[in-house]
């Protein structure tokens, strides 16, 4: 087993961190350009798992990409393809996304990837494409990876989706509407979850050409075209929060170069998280800088994170160094992401000497805690194991198990964030 030994300076921090592009904002994008026929440059690429899976479908498909740094420019395509095999490794996002898109095609493709993500619901999304008329034949268990994915009849109209599952699912019909010859209405069964990622998916779609209406439970994505276009990734709020977040642990400050310029993602709604909890956040031009003095309390929260769900590791961390109870609620369905989000993060913080309790919708999380040297398991999670080294802030020794699930979405996380969580030795 790989361990990562983390070692942070003593005394306050005071670092500046540069985040990646955001990969939420970056699947989208190159969907709609892999869509179009037209060219397109994306820069502010991010080089994890989720982008790097898209770029090689669209690669594979026969078109060309030109690298420039960190960013592409994909060709022009006079009729688009579709590769016939996608390993999607642990991409859950792009999975789901490439899944609808293979659904365009008449010829048959398979989407599959590692066993970790073959454990992952994927029925509301294979059932949807199937009930618009494509044709989908499962390879092992039923609503899960593999799958064998073709056209059929698929020509668009109403679909009905329950929208306390995954808000991915959602996004992935939606970006194939513009291809259907009777476009696309969604029509959202219950609550939506994750909210602002199905706002993300209109914004980024629009950019392409697109033309989408949204109210509060229906989708209506026009039949058409997309078009090629130049597009900037902005910097990503979900890995911002972890050396954001660190400043709860432990005193100082942090600052996001070119944080504020971002303001499609839901995830944003950090920086009022952490201003809730009594940290001082200040933006200069389009930095973001957050510090913490020692008199500074950290306070309890109280929040519904349904709509900014991927937050939810590293604000549990925070909650911990809070003195009272927390209790962070809406977010059930988060124990169906890469690991059990409340469960195994609960698990995980109690190991260390943490108070977390696992709800039906969500955790109550007491505080202050004594912690405890441990080695945490990451359970092939990037968030889990980002949130919980930032516990090596307050427990000397800590160490991150199978730390090399970063690059789903941040692979030089520890490199960058050794201003923060110091050098680090990799051993076993």
């Amino acid at each position: 087993m790989t361990t990562v030994l983390l070692q942070p300076n003593p005394g306050p921090i005071d670092a500046v961190v540069s985040v990646p592009g955001s990969k939420s904002v970056a699947n989208r994008a190159l969907v709609c350009a892999m869509l179009s026929k037209e060219a397109s440059r994306i820069s502010g690429i991010p080089t994890g798992d989720d982008a790097r899976v898209v770029l090689n479908v669209i690669r594979d498909s026969g078109r060309s990409i030109t690298n420039l740094g960190n960013e592409v420019i994909i060709g022009e395509a006079s009729i688009l393809k579709f590769p016939g095999i996608v390993d999607a490794v642990l991409a859950g996002t792009s999975s789901r996304f490439l899944t609808a898109v293979a659904a365009l095609f008449e010829t048959t493709s398979i989407i599959d990837g590692e066993e970790v993500l073959r454990s992952r619901p994927m029925a509301d999304l294979h059932d949807a494409l199937i009930s618009l008329g494509a044709e989908i034949s499962h390879l092992g268990e039923v609503g899960h990876l593999p799958v064998s994915v073709s056209r059929g009849s698929l020509s668009g109209g109403d679909i009905h989706i329950a929208g306390n599952v995954s808000s991915q699912f959602i996004s992935a019909l939606m970006l194939i509407g513009p291809m259907l010859d009777s476009g696309l209405v969604v029509h959202v069964d219950g609550p939506l979850v994750s909210r602002s990622y199905v706002e993300m998916t209109a914004d980024v779609m629009r950019s392409f050409g697109a033309s989408v209406s949204f109210d509060e439970s229906t989708i209506t994505v026009s039949s058409g075209e997309y078009g090629g276009r130049d597009y900037f990734i902005e910097p990503d709020y979900s890995s911002a929060a972890f050396p954001l977040v660190a400043i709860a642990v432990r005193e100082g400050r942090v600052v996001i170069p070119g944080l504020a310029t971002a303001s499609l993602q839901g995830d944003s709604e950090i920086i009022s998280i952490l201003e809730n909890m009594g940290l001082t956040c200040v933006v200069i031009d389009s930095d973001v800088t957050v510090s913490r003095s020692k008199s500074q309390n950290v306070l309890p929260l109280v929040m519904d994170m349904s709509d900014c769900s991927d937050l939810v590791p590293a604000v549990a961390v925070a909650c911990c160094m809070a003195t009272g109870e927390s209790v962070l609620s809406g977010i059930g369905f988060i124990r169906n992401k890469e690991s059990d989000r409340l469960g195994d993060l609960a698990n995980e913080i109690n190991r260390a000497g943490g108070k977390v309790i696992v709800e039906a919708d969500g955790l109550r999380i007491s505080g202050p805690c004594t912690w405890n040297s441990v080695i945490f398991n990451s359970h092939h999670d990037h968030r889990m194991a980002m949130a919980l080294s930032l516990l090596s802030l307050c427990a000397p020794g800590v160490k991150v198990a199978d730390p090399e699930v970063v690059t789903k979405s941040w692979p030089s996380f520890f490199a960058d964030m050794a201003p923060i969580l110091g050098t680090n030795e990799i051993g076993n």
